[in-house]
């Protein structure tokens, strides 16, 4: 279990590409966009819902079990410096173990949205094209469900005395 730290970074590393992707996409999109709207007189359809419903989901929240992974999210150090190193690290696993709460619960009610609109099969008309919204709502649980299984596995690490994932990498590219 503790030793899957190569799948993790692969899984990870794998969401934040797919999310610079987004950007790549959104910028070629929007760049088209503009110039056809004014070269051409004839925009592409459906932009700013794309752009609002695929590409912002995608850069927003695809990377967060990246960050999760690299000890990025935000952290507030007051006492760490009088704190012994035991109790920083099961410290660190609470924190974790919370964290890990908060992606399940995340997770749960946004997957309660996704199916909600899966189910409505919900869309948005733009120039009289029909853009269908609902796939853009399943990006959320799955982000949030890759988040909680990398802090549950921050937490696996602090229990068996494994140095957490960011550290590991301190110096190496990430």
């Amino acid at each position: 279990m503790l030793g899957g730290i190569d799948t993790v970074r692969r899984i990870t590393g794998g969401l934040a590409l797919l999310g610079a992707a987004g950007v790549m996409l959104m910028l070629v999109h929007v760049t088209a966009y503009v110039i056809m709207r004014h070269f051409a007189s004839s925009p592409i359809p459906a932009t700013i819902e794309i752009v609002s419903y695929y590409y912002m989901l995608l850069i927003a929240f695809l990377p967060i079990a990246w960050a999760e992974r690299r000890g990025d999210m935000i952290t507030v150090e007051v006492f760490q410096h009088v704190i012994p190193n035991v109790m920083k690290r099961w410290i660190d696993v609470v924190v974790a173990l919370v964290t890990f709460a908060a992606y399940v619960a995340l997770t749960y009610t946004t997957w309660l949205v996704a199916m909600r609109e899966f189910g409505a099969r919900s869309f948005v008309i733009s120039l009289n094209l029909a853009l269908p919204t609902w796939p853009g709502y399943f990006v959320l649980p799955t982000a949030f469900a890759l988040a909680a299984a990398v802090s549950l596995y921050r937490a696996a690490r602090g229990v068996a005395g494994v140095e957490p994932i960011s550290s590991t990498e301190k110096g190496a590219t990430q």
